[in-house]
């Protein structure tokens, strides 16, 4: 989608535009002037060069308010200008979402599935924490690190828009996905360093890192881990199969999730676990965590400005040259 929007622009002296009132009785008695007057001649012999000068002369009645009006413009220092945002990384908050991205994630007891009901809420999250730098790791029988600490809020939204259980070796390894996380916040000077960990399933890799070695990884780098298990209590729609054309079949099978390893991921490094079992539930927990986590750092706005009046003042200068010129050459005509 195009974006139309003007960037932003100012005069800086707004005021000194008024002197564009001064300009209407020099116009007003131009006008009365030019009723008035004419040129004399004795025959017909001086009337061509008559006509040219008095072109020449209505010409230089332009390039006066021309160059008057540039002269105005550029005093008033016409500028564009862009806003960035400026903080202390020490006094925020660095949050990295953990997200399971298994093909259980596509189970449809939440609308329209798990994965996709995630996406809008985690987006709504980013949009709510404008002042902290976050991250994303998506996992499943792996672990990869999306989107690196960050404050640009649209690079981190579209990644998590594009989250795909196709990207990655099929599984649930959930220690991998919280070392990986905590692997890139652990050198973060941030006041407080907090991981989100999602996940609708248990430990499903005998070889991964088990959960508890990855909590204790978060533990001893001071880093806080909220825990979230999504799925409804009893059965659910999910895939289970893929068929001929690559397509995934759904049945109904049953909801497992290790509670015990999460609550125990969360007691350990001082975060909270949660269960959310519907849209609604989730967003709810994402809320709770973001009044949870507030961050107390205030966001210090810098005005970036690029200067207009130069050509402005150029074009002074070069309507002057040519007003020059012409009268010149009218004088040597006259003379």
């Amino acid at each position: 989608m195009f974006d139309f929007r003007l960037p932003n622009f100012e005069f800086q002296n707004p005021w000194l535009l008024l002197l564009f009132l001064l300009l209407l009785p020099l116009i007003f008695r131009d006008v009365r002037t030019r009723k008035k007057a004419g040129i004399r001649v004795p025959s017909t012999r001086g009337m061509e060069a008559s006509a040219g000068i008095a072109a020449v002369l209505s010409l230089l009645r332009l390039f006066k308010y021309a160059i008057l009006s540039a002269m105005i413009l550029a005093i008033a220092r016409p500028r564009t200008f862009t806003i960035s945002q400026n903080f202390d990384e020490t006094k925020g908050i660095d949050i990295m979402l953990a997200v399971d991205v298994s093909y259980s994630m596509l189970a449809r007891d939440l609308e329209p599935d798990r994965l996709d009901a995630l996406k809008v809420i985690a987006a709504k999250f980013v949009d709510n924490r404008p002042t902290d730098r976050l991250g994303l790791v998506a996992y499943s029988g792996e672990a990869f690190l999306k989107v690196p600490l960050t404050t640009d809020r649209e690079i981190l939204k579209a990644e998590i828009k594009h989250l795909n259980p196709n990207e990655l070796q099929p599984g649930t390894a959930i220690g991998e996905g919280l070392a990986v996380a905590v692997n890139h916040l652990r050198t973060s000077k941030a006041k407080s360093k907090v991981i989100i960990l999602m996940t609708d399933g248990v430990n499903t890799l005998q070889n991964s890192l088990e959960p508890a070695q990855a909590a204790a990884l978060a533990q001893n780098n001071n880093i806080k881990v909220y825990t979230i298990g999504i799925g409804t209590n009893g059965y659910a729609l999910m895939p289970t199969s893929i068929d001929f054309f690559g397509d995934l079949q759904f049945s109904e099978a049953k909801v497992e999730i290790d509670e015990v390893a999460l609550q125990g991921i969360a007691n350990q490094t001082g975060g909270r676990y949660f269960r959310a079992t519907t849209n609604k539930s989730l967003q709810g927990i994402y809320e709770e965590i973001d009044t949870l986590e507030k961050s107390e750092v205030k966001a210090e706005r810098l005005y970036n400005y690029t200067e207009l009046y130069h050509p402005l003042l150029w074009l002074a200068v070069g309507l002057l040259l040519i007003d020059a010129l012409l009268r010149w050459r009218i004088f040597k005509i006259l003379s």
